[in-house]
């Protein structure tokens, strides 16, 4: 539907209806309640005609009651082209004729036509009601039409209307949608009382455009919340990349003993999966069956996501047999999770189930199965699926599909073939893409192509300090220790910072964070301790610090200390040293993990016993009795 036609136009000289009658109708009172009775019960919009056929003999087309239900049961039935004509062969609609209108403009997404439609009430000369302006309020904030919206303000105050608590929250969703914050906390601070509703309406748009500080600040002055208002508010700062402070929302929402709603459930299990917080998604799950909330495609896609991307695949796959109910979206979660995990023959065989389903993939479907061809190595299964997105199911590849195919043949060696692949292309390559191609030349050894990309990046102004420390590396790799130092001098001279790497581990449901050389922590005498004891067992073990890939310009022994004490290796230190023997570490970072770390966390799993998983940025690493399960790619 092409929303910004307009509806109304067109009907002005419509013939489709009768000419207005001047016959009255009979035995009004029986009669309008039958047709408004039918027209109530209507459940389709092919209905809706006969109804009309019979008021029209009846000569009740006239009649503002009978009228105003057709106009209702248009507009709720997806018939407002319907309604438009209706109304333009009404007499001197009324004013509640006309609201009924710009509602169903609204419902179906004809802003422009319902703030039309509320002006040319205004000219003539029908005085609004609070409906009307609630109506073309939601209009003007939906379409994001401040000018207008701020005369509605104006008509708002003569007509001595600004004291009512609906035309206030849609003032505020107005301004809030719109970005006009000083009008928004104006129409708030000016509410008598600020109410739930209306201070759940200010912290959803201080979030939307990243204020959290205003958003917690109006939070913190509700003196009830109920469960919608807590909901914002974990959602909110989710959004914001917020999410160890969300779940202690959470945690107070407890304390407080208001109870969750699905909405609650998929925002918290949305916190746990970014910080890898498994034993608190556990705690949810158990919470969910205690409370009998429903395992639906809503919360059932939430819960998959988490258990994937908290480290177990295995529960996740349960929670997905489990399901009596699927659809696209859990099938899209499975599917990526079991990529995420390297399990690419299971990724594949889900995938080819969803087909066999009846379900029709999505774009988002074959991101998660391209990149279990890649995590694979499957070439030729992954280009026929990727041929087949457009070919049999008109899905336009986007760039994440084709850095699926880059990351796979890259992955593969197939080098030149990636590059050529990338020149050919209908879209632009982006910075994630070229670097991936930068990352797979400095592992099969091609210097002079990872030259040639690393100036692409450059010179399209998409080089970040991973496209610099990669083509330093490669440099170091080749034994060209002067082009490295180059590198390094040209990263420092263009100002780049490298990313601060940050590690997280979950310990008896509380998230400790780690950064490089980390003094923080209340542990950190035994952390350390820990460190240099596996250092010193490391060493007996023949493990040499690749210190060629530590940028800075300090002695070899700082080099080696510098990777020492990488966060990933503080964090899993401090999981050796407060988690039972053979139990699970389970490690998130924000960066790639280096050369040197994945090496060495190999060793570790090995020495320790322990399974060691680890989410970076590219994907799981399952570490096990010193081998990983991405097969030294990543």
């Amino acid at each position: 539907m092409n929303h910004s036609s307009s509806m109304l136009s067109p009907v002005a000289g419509c013939s489709a209806l009768p000419p207005n009658s001047g016959t009255k109708p009979k035995n009004t009172p029986n009669r309008r309640r039958h047709f408004i009775s039918l027209l109530q019960n209507c459940k389709h919009n092919n209905e809706i005609p006969p109804i009309h056929a019979k008021i029209i003999r009846n000569h009740h087309h006239q009649d503002p009651f009978v009228v105003f239900e057709l106009l209702r049961v248009c507009s709720n039935l997806n018939s407002i082209g319907y309604a438009s004509k209706i109304f333009s062969h009404t007499q001197n609609p009324n004013v509640y004729l006309y609201t009924a209108l710009i509602d169903g403009l609204v419902l179906s997404c004809y802003y422009t036509d319902g703030i039309h439609l509320y002006y040319q009430m205004i000219n003539s000369s029908l005085v609004p009601d609070s409906y009307a302006v609630t109506s073309v309020l939601k209009a003007c904030g939906c379409h994001l039409a401040l000018k207008e919206g701020r005369e509605v303000h104006s008509q708002v105050l003569k007509l001595g209307l600004s004291s009512n608590r609906s035309i206030r929250i849609k003032l505020i969703e107005l301004y809030g949608k719109c970005g006009a914050f000083e009008d928004a906390r104006r129409v708030f601070d000016e509410m008598p009382e600020r109410d739930v509703v209306a201070s759940t309406v200010m912290i959803n748009y201080y979030f939307d455009h990243g204020l959290v500080h205003d958003a917690t600040s109006v939070f913190s002055l509700i003196r009830i919340k109920d469960t919608v208002c807590w909901t914002a508010m974990i959602d909110g700062l989710v959004r914001n990349g917020e999410s160890n402070r969300a779940l202690e929302v959470f945690r107070n929402m407890q304390r407080e003993d208001v109870m969750p709603n699905e909405v609650t459930i998929v925002c918290v299990l949305s916190a746990c999966s970014e910080l890898g917080a498994l034993q608190l998604g556990r705690w949810v799950r158990s919470y969910m069956d205690k409370h009998r909330i429903e395992l639906n495609h809503f919360v059932g896609g939430a819960l998959i996501s988490m258990y994937s991307r908290c480290g177990d695949i295995d529960e996740a796959q349960r929670v997905f047999e489990q399901m009596k109910e699927k659809n696209v979206i859990t099938y899209n979660s499975m599917i990526m999770g079991f990529a995420l995990h390297g399990k690419s023959v299971e990724a594949i065989e889900l995938f080819r189930g969803l087909i066999k389903q009846g379900f029709t993939p999505s774009s988002v479907t074959f991101v998660g199965v391209l990149n279990a061809c890649s995590h694979g190595g499957l070439a030729e299964l992954g280009f026929e699926i990727f041929h087949s997105m457009s070919k049999d199911y008109g899905i336009e590849p986007q760039i994440e599909h084709y850095g699926c195919m880059v990351d796979l043949l890259g992955r593969l060696g197939r080098l030149e073939e990636a590059y050529s692949f990338i020149r050919m292309m209908k879209v632009a390559p982006d910075h994630v893409m070229l670097g991936a191609l930068l990352s797979a030349c400095k592992i099969h050894g091609n210097l002079e192509l990872a030259e040639r990309v690393a100036k692409s990046l450059v010179a399209c102004k998409n080089a970040d300090s991973g496209t610099y420390i990669l083509l330093s590396n490669a440099y170091s790799s080749s034994g060209k220790w002067k082009e490295a130092a180059e590198v390094r001098t040209n990263m420092r001279e263009e100002g780049i910072e490298k990313e601060p790497g940050c590690s997280s581990i979950e310990v008896n449901n509380e998230i400790h964070e780690f950064l490089l050389g980390d003094l923080r922590h209340p542990q950190k005498e035994k952390i350390y301790k820990k460190l240099e004891e596996l250092n010193q067992i490391l060493r007996l073990e023949g493990y040499t610090p690749a210190t060629e890939v530590v940028l800075h310009d300090i002695e070899k022994s700082e080099k080696e200390w510098a990777l020492a004490i990488h966060s990933e290796r503080l964090a899993i230190c401090y999981g050796l040293i407060s988690t039972k023997p053979l139990t699970t570490i389970r490690v998130v970072k924000n960066l790639r993990v280096c050369n040197d770390c994945h090496l060495t966390i190999k060793l570790i799993s090995n020495i320790t016993r322990r399974k060691i998983v680890v989410r970076d940025r590219n994907r799981f690493h399952h570490f096990e009795n010193g081998v990983c399960s991405c097969g030294d790619y990543w």
